[in-house]
């Protein structure tokens, strides 16, 4: 299959970082927010945007790892964080591609579990092949793109967005 860059580095930073500014304006009375990164690259994805709010804001930024197995997804939806800390707080779910919604919505329910404030979603690349009514508040791209063609985001050794 043929392999086409469609982020660099430089534009996957300038989407998180637009992404982090949308977050601040809908947060900005917030003294607290949980990002909670799907395990992998949705959780690196996560790590960028922390970083950009602690820029650009004097919101508290709390991240946790969302772990879904996809072979057992009901079962599966254990963080790294304890049901206290996001309690009554508002939560951004983050992922690197939102494809049928599948992740997403599982990893959403974990969080419905307990009162929050807000839920909101992140992802850098929005697919649009939605199995599921979900959908991301915060979007770095949306791309139209056929069921047999796959999304591959890297973040090591460079941040890049590829299209197979």
């Amino acid at each position: 299959m043929k392999k086409t860059k469609i982020l660099n580095q430089q534009q996957v930073y300038h989407k998180a970082k637009r992404i982090a500014f949308q977050i601040y304006e809908d947060h900005s009375n917030e003294n607290q927010l949980v990002l909670a990164g799907i395990a992998k690259s949705g959780f690196k994805f996560a790590e960028l945007l922390k970083t950009y709010l602690e820029e650009i804001s004097p919101i508290q930024v709390e991240l946790c790892e969302v772990h879904i197995n996809k072979k057992n997804p009901l079962n599966s939806d254990h963080s790294d964080l304890q049901v206290s800390s996001y309690k009554n707080k508002s939560v951004v779910i983050v992922d690197d591609v939102l494809n049928s919604g599948a992740t997403l919505i599982y990893a959403v329910k974990k969080f419905l579990e307990v009162p929050l404030k807000q839920l909101k979603t992140a992802v850098l690349v929005d697919r649009s092949h939605k199995k599921f009514p979900v959908k991301a508040d915060y979007k770095g791209l949306s791309l139209s793109t056929s069921l047999n063609e796959m999304i591959q985001v890297s973040f090591d050794p460079e941040v890049q967005v590829d299209l197979y």
